[in-house]
């Protein structure tokens, strides 16, 4: 009998939700930075091993938001919890329990969802620290299990699906046996482009950038695809462009490759940077990005 069940992985800012995700997977669906706040939108993400379908809904990182972007990811991770079966809570193991991590039991036990706690990072702390992390959270709320991890290197990542697999009920699968993904194939390259900007300027450009795909034509052995990067200020475009063209170049470069050994064929990339001041401020840009609420 097949089963399956909706489970959102929650938590603060760069705690590793979407590099569980992506080693749940085995592919990467979900961007990737040491900078917090990488992702925005809600992620699907599907794994289906035997007659179970595990359908995972990655969020942005659950923080005090100062903009109108920030309340849209509040509001991404707020509605992806109401809308599981059950929840993974995943949290640094070496950090103290903050007001998010509050937050979050204080829903599930309103709420009564299941919930599996990650201790994420385990590969950096002694199994003292550990035990002692496992103990507090042991006190603010009795979750299913409690599992220690390193989503880096896929290490109890099986165990982590194997306590999930206890949330999935009988029921017909929602998506092919060979979907991973139910996200569009403009938002995949948006995203990658992002975290290849991300990545590759590092601390030099804040997180006001946008990728919006102006152009996306699948012509079978080549996709031709043109994208914009907005920014908020003249100088942030300065070093995106980088001299000579050469931080946008090493920017296309990058993003190319991870396009093409997505897509499984040749990419043609052509990005152009144009400025549109604090952005992140007006609800309607933000929209307009491609950073709504689905109805």
């Amino acid at each position: 009998m097949k089963k399956t069940g909706f489970i959102a992985i929650v938590g603060r800012p760069n705690v590793g939700k979407s590099t569980l995700l992506n080693s749940i997977l085995g592919e990467k669906v979900a961007i990737v930075s040491s900078k917090p706040q990488t992702t925005r939108n809600r992620i699907t993400g599907i794994f289906t091993r035997g007659e179970e379908q595990f359908v995972f809904l990655d969020t942005p990182g659950m923080h005090s938001p100062k903009n109108s972007l920030g309340e849209f990811m509040v509001k991404e991770a707020d509605s992806s919890m109401r809308e599981a079966d059950a929840v993974i809570l995943v949290v640094d193991t070496g950090k103290d329990i903050s007001a998010v991590e509050e937050n979050v039991i204080a829903y599930l036990k309103k709420s009564g969802i299941p919930a599996v706690l990650a201790l994420n990072k385990i590969d950096q702390y002694d199994r003292e620290q550990i035990a002692v992390t496992i103990s507090k959270y042991a006190e603010k709320h009795d979750f299913s299990a409690f599992v220690p991890i390193s989503a880096r290197s896929g290490k109890n990542v099986q165990e982590l699906l194997d306590e999930c697999a206890k949330f999935l009920e009988e029921s017909p699968w929602f998506f092919p046996e060979d979907m991973i993904t139910d996200q569009p194939e403009r938002q995949v390259a948006a995203e990658l482009i992002r975290e290849k900007i991300l990545r590759t300027l590092n601390k030099e450009v804040p997180h006001g950038t946008a990728v919006v795909i102006e152009e996306f034509k699948d012509e079978g052995s080549l996709i031709s695809i043109r994208a914009e990067i907005f920014c908020e200020k003249a100088s942030h475009k300065g070093i995106i462009v980088g001299k000579n063209g050469a931080s946008l170049k090493l920017i296309g470069s990058y993003a190319r490759a991870d396009l093409e050994k997505m897509f499984g064929t040749k990419v043609y990339l052509n990005l152009w940077v144009k400025v549109k001041e604090n952005w992140r401020e007006s609800a309607r840009t933000v929209s307009n990005f491609g950073y709504h609420e689905d109805k």
